[in-house]
């Protein structure tokens, strides 16, 4: 079991983080009309890096200027939500900006659901290879 849980467990910290997100960019188009309520949003570079330590994984740099380095340490969703600084302050102090919370909810469901796609490759290949295809 082990060996499925480094099979998938990188995926699998993906897709929980992309649905974090998702539901963080829905709570701010939700509340896109109440004062004071800051946007939040998801540092998902940030969230991956401290699953990958929490799973040992290392990335490895392939070339001198790639940035290097992963965090340790359990991952975090609390650790890696951000607050977003409007480009068009209110008057009621509310940050969000639906123009921009609709078009990142649209990326980050496409992002979902190439994490899926990748998901499913990876399943594929796995049951490819019990067959022995």
């Amino acid at each position: 079991m082990a060996l499925l849980d480094s099979y998938f467990s990188l995926h699998s910290s993906a897709l929980q983080l992309r649905n974090t997100r998702l539901e963080l960019i829905s709570q701010n188009i939700a509340n896109a009309a109440t004062p004071n309520y800051r946007a939040k949003d998801l540092d998902f570079a940030g969230a991956m890096r401290q699953a990958e330590g929490s799973l040992g994984m290392r990335v490895r740099n392939t070339d001198d200027q790639h940035l290097g380095g992963t965090s340790s340490g359990r991952p975090s969703v609390s650790n890696a939500i951000v607050y977003r600084v409007p480009l068009n302050p209110s008057l009621d102090n509310n940050t969000v900006e639906i123009g921009l919370e609709q078009a990142k909810f649209g990326r980050a469901a496409a992002d979902y659901q190439a994490s899926l796609q990748f998901l499913e490759s990876r399943v594929s290949g796995l049951r490819k290879a019990l067959r022995g295809e």
